[in-house]
C-alpha cells in the first residue's frame, strides 16, 4: 500500500470531528496442499481496505471500506457520521471516554529464513515427500499435507498525531492420515496441523515439519488395534497441544471483559465469570499461573500494539490459582472501570476491534515429563485435540483427543484409542496437581477462533508446559 498518498486522501475528507483514526490492512495469503500424493490448485488471497473510527459530541462510530481513495473515504465517512448522530442519543459509555492511542510504534514479526527463500517447486517437493512419508500402508486411506504463510501490514494514523506500524509473517504446515480397518477408523495429525507460528520457513521444523511424517502414520496404524480407553476416576496428564484447546475454552473465552458484560450473550454465550471475581476467586489450585504475554516472537498473537493502538505489556491474569485480572481491552476497561490488557483484535480491516484472547500461557513449574509420569498411579496421558463441547457459560465440558497413553504405578503401558475427558471449568483447574518444566513447555495457538456479529475468525497463541490433573472423569468411546 501506498500509505503516503492514502492518508492524504483520506485527511483531504474527513470532516471536522473531535477525534478520528484510520486504521489500514492489507493481507496476503498462500497455500499450498497435496492429498493423496495430487497437488491440489495452490491459493493465493489477496485484501485491503481501512477502518475508519469517528468520535464527535457524543457519539462514536465507525464504518470500513476497500476503495481507499477520496471516493470511497467520502462514503464510508458519511455512513459513519450517520452512525455517529445515532449513537450519541444512545451511549453505552461516554464519547469523550473512548480510548485514545497515546504512543507511536512499530513491530515486526523476526524471520530468519523468508517465504521465498526456496522456490514453489521446492515446496511442492516437500508435500510430495511428506505424502510419501504418510502412505506407509495400505491401511492408511487418506493422507494429506499442507504449507501456507500469511502477511499482514496494519497501520493505525489518528487525528492526534499517532501512527503506529506493525508487520506479521505466519507459517501453517500441517499434515494428516486416516487408518481404516472394518468398521474401525482412526486418524493421527502432526507437523503444525492446526496451529501456526509467527517467523518465517525456520518455525516449519519447530512444529515437526516434515519431520512428523512416518510417526504420524504408525500411530494412526497403531491405534486401531488399540484397546478402548478406560473409563473412570482417575489423574489425566495433558500435553501441551491438548493444554492448548484447554486454556483457550475454560480459562480464556471465560475470561473475556466484553463477553462477562453481556456483549456475545446471543451469539456465544456468557461466562460464569463475573467481574467481582478479580483479586480473589480461587480459579485453580496454587500451582496455576497464567500470563497474557504478547512477548514470544514466534507465538501467534504477539504483537506490539492492539487495534486500538494500546501498547501491548506481559501481565498475569492468574497468579497461584487466584484470578488477578480479566480480557478487557481499554474500551472494556472504561465500561467496566477494571484493569485489563491490551487485547483489542480485529480479524480485518472490515472488522472493528473487540476483546480476544492473544497470547494466553500456562507458565512453567519444575517437574521433568518423567516427573510427571512417575507421579501417577493410574491415569491416562491425552494428546491433540480431537473434539471439543463447552455449555454456554464456558463451564461444563467435555473434550477428545487424537490419542492416549495408559499410565500404571508411574509408567506408560500402552496406547489407547478414543480417549476422552470432562469436568466444570473451576473444580477442573482447583484439580491440577503438577506442572512441566521448561523442557516440557511448547508454543501452540489456533488460527481460526471466532467471536463477534458479524463473526471474526482470528489468530489466537497458547504456550504451555505438559500438566497434571486429578480426579477427572475420563471415558472411552464405547
Amino acid at each position: 500500500m501506498n500509505i503516503e498518498k492514502i492518508v492524504n486522501d483520506f485527511r483531504a475528507v474527513v470532516p471536522a470531528v473531535d477525534f478520528w483514526s484510520l486504521r489500514l490492512v492489507a493481507d496476503n495469503t498462500q497455500t499450498i496442499h497435496m492429498r493423496q500424493n495430487q497437488l491440489l490448485p495452490p491459493s493465493l488471497e489477496q485484501s485491503q481496505g481501512a477502518y475508519i473510527t469517528l468520535v464527535h459530541g457524543n457519539g462514536a462510530a465507525y464504518a470500513a471500506t476497500c476503495q481507499l481513495d477520496p471516493h470511497g473515504f467520502r462514503n464510508a465517512l458519511q455512513q459513519a457520521m450517520g452512525w455517529v448522530e445515532i449513537a450519541g442519543q444512545y451511549p453505552i459509555m461516554s464519547a469523550h471516554d473512548m480510548p485514545r492511542p497515546a504512543r507511536s510504534g512499530s513491530y515486526e514479526t523476526r524471520v530468519e529464513i523468508p517465504w521465498d527463500a526456496t522456490t514453489l517447486s521446492d515446496k511442492i517437493t516437500m508435500l510430495a515427500e511428506v505424502n510419501q512419508a504418510l502412505k506407509i500402508h495400505d491401511a492408511i486411506v487418506d493422507w494429506q499435507a499442507y504449507l501456507s504463510c500469511r502477511d499482514t501490514e496494519v497501520y493505525i494514523i489518528t487525528s492526534d498525531g499517532i501512527e503506529i506500524s506493525q508487520r506479521f509473517h505466519y507459517v501453517f504446515p500441517g499434515m494428516d492420515a486416516v487408518a481404516n480397518k472394518g468398521s474401525e477408523t482412526q486418524r493421527r495429525t502432526g507437523g503444525g496441523w492446526g496451529s501456526a507460528r509467527q517467523g518465517g520457513l525456520e518455525q516449519v521444523a519447530a512444529l515437526e515439519f516434515p519431520g512428523a511424517a512416518h510417526r504420524v502414520a504408525e500411530e494412526a496404524l497403531a491405534l486401531l488395534d488399540a484397546p478402548e480407553c478406560p473409563s473412570g476416576n482417575m489423574s489425566l496428564l495433558l500435553m501441551p497441544n491438548q493444554m492448548m484447546l484447554q486454556i483457550h475454552e475454560s480459562i480464556g473465552h471465560p475470561l473475556e471483559l466484553d463477553r462477562i458484560l453481556g456483549d456475545e450473550r446471543n451469539y456465544a454465550g456468557t461466562s460464569f465469570v463475573t467481574t467481582d471475581m478479580c483479586g480473589s476467586y480461587q480459579y485453580g489450585s496454587d500451582l496455576l499461573n497464567v500470563t497474557f504475554d504478547p512477548t514470544l516472537g514466534e507465538e501467534m498473537a504477539s504483537y506490539g500494539f492492539d487495534d486500538e493502538g494500546t501498547p501491548a505489556e506481559r501481565t498475569y491474569i492468574i497468579r497461584n490459582g487466584i484470578l488477578e485480572r480479566l480480557l478487557g481491552s481499554a474500551t472494556s476497561q472504561v465500561r467496566a472501570q477494571l484493569p485489563g490488557v491490551a487485547n483489542a483484535r480485529a480479524s480485518d480491516w472490515n472488522r472493528p476491534p473487540i476483546d480476544r484472547m492473544a497470547n494466553l500461557n500456562l507458565e512453567p513449574g519444575n517437574n521433568t515429563l518423567q516427573d510427571l509420569i512417575g507421579s501417577i498411579e493410574n491415569g491416562v496421558l491425552m494428546d491433540t485435540n480431537l473434539s471439543w463441547s463447552i455449555d454456554d457459560s464456558r463451564n461444563k465440558f467435555q473434550f477428545g483427543c487424537e490419542i492416549g497413553k495408559l499410565i500404571k504405578d508411574g509408567k506408560v503401558t500402552g496406547i489407547v484409542k478414543n480417549p476422552n475427558y470432562r469436568g466444570i471449568s473451576a473444580t477442573f483447574w482447583r484439580n491440577l496437581s503438577a506442572v512441566g518444566d521448561s523442557s516440557t513447555f511448547e508454543v501452540w495457538g489456533t488460527p481460526n477462533c471466532g467471536k463477534g456479529e458479524p463473526n471474526q475468525m482470528i489468530h489466537v497463541g497458547h504456550a504451555s508446559p505438559a500438566c497434571v490433573f486429578g480426579n477427572v472423569d475420563v471415558f472411552g468411546g464405547d
